[in-house]
């Protein structure tokens, strides 16, 4: 996704200053090497919108303790997950390069327990400063110089990691012609493993009940998805709502919650844990509040055939 955050370990870290500790970073497999992971379980985060003042108070939700909270219990799942993806809209607002150092604090836990995290953009991100703030982890494909987009393989499925962020706190999203042709390039190129593709805009006309604007070149997306049977499932945030519907080729689309506020109230925010197989997913919703009427629920998709 655009930016990949390594394990981290814990004594380097302890004895050097951060910019340091990144730049020693262990490599995947490296940290925590007694605790046995799960190589299908994954830990999926959307809208955690962090402020640089831990005490900020947004619709009645304080952000950072939400983070905190869903971060321990990442760290207490019986099998640690073998990664985890924040979905955009790191920043509380406006990207600022505060928010993203206060960030990079919050998600530090899951790093030195050798959990790696894949972080992506959303609407009220702002590349350059998010770029600044992480230096040496920063990766950018060469061919996409202004955007974010990578593939994560895992044993079960290849994961799409794509950047819709037009400009910040412009609410609808965009691919752009550009990040579509090298998805199309990348997907027939990776055609071996079900392909799932995390975006931070919904598919538009899908999704209005909240009159949010999506992704504005969703009809081209889905041009390119439908018949690239590979292609299972769409994950997306944006909307702050937890929805799991399938369009009419049979491709899941997962609206995760929100890590931090709701805009509609009873609704669940939270994160999803998802185990991974190959020929579908399982999906637990772990709501912050466990005492909601949702909190646990289970969705199992099955891939449509190849």
């Amino acid at each position: 996704m655009p930016a990949y955050l390594p394990p981290l370990s814990r004594r380097r870290f302890l004895s050097a200053s951060f910019s340091a500790a990144a730049a020693l970073a262990l490599g995947q497999g490296c940290a925590s090497p007694k605790i046995k992971r799960d190589g299908n379980s994954v830990a999926l985060l959307s809208d955690i919108h962090i402020a640089a003042d831990p005490l900020k108070i947004e619709r009645h939700v304080n952000m950072t303790n939400n983070l905190t909270t869903v971060t321990e219990e990442v760290l207490a799942w019986p099998q640690p997950p073998r990664m985890a993806f924040i979905n955009g809209d790191l920043a509380f607002n406006a990207g600022e390069k505060a928010d993203y150092a206060t960030v990079m604090g919050l998600v530090r836990p899951l790093r030195e327990a050798g959990v790696p995290i894949h972080l992506g953009m959303g609407n009220h991100d702002n590349r350059e400063n998010f770029w600044k703030v992480l230096g040496s982890d920063k990766s950018v494909q060469p061919r996409l110089p202004g955007r974010q987009a990578s593939i994560v393989r895992t044993e079960n499925a290849n994961w799409f990691l794509l950047d819709s962020l037009i400009q910040t706190l412009t609410t609808p999203g965009r691919l752009g012609a550009e990040q579509r042709a090298w998805l199309t390039e990348a997907l027939d190129a990776n055609a071996d493993k079900p392909a799932l593709i995390m975006i931070h805009h919904q598919p538009g006309p899908l999704f209005t009940t909240l009159k949010a604007g999506g992704l504005e070149d969703a009809p081209e997306l889905f041009a390119i998805l439908r018949p690239r049977r590979q292609v299972k499932a769409w994950f997306f945030g944006h909307t702050h709502r937890w929805e799991v519907s399938q369009d009419e080729s049979g491709i899941h689309l997962i609206n995760l919650p929100p890590v931090a506020y709701l805009f509609e109230q009873g609704r669940p925010n939270g994160w999803v844990h998802a185990q991974v197989q190959d020929n579908g997913a399982k999906l637990e919703l772990r709501c912050l509040d466990h005492a909601h009427k949702d909190h646990g629920q289970v969705v199992n998709l099955a891939w449509r055939s190849a």
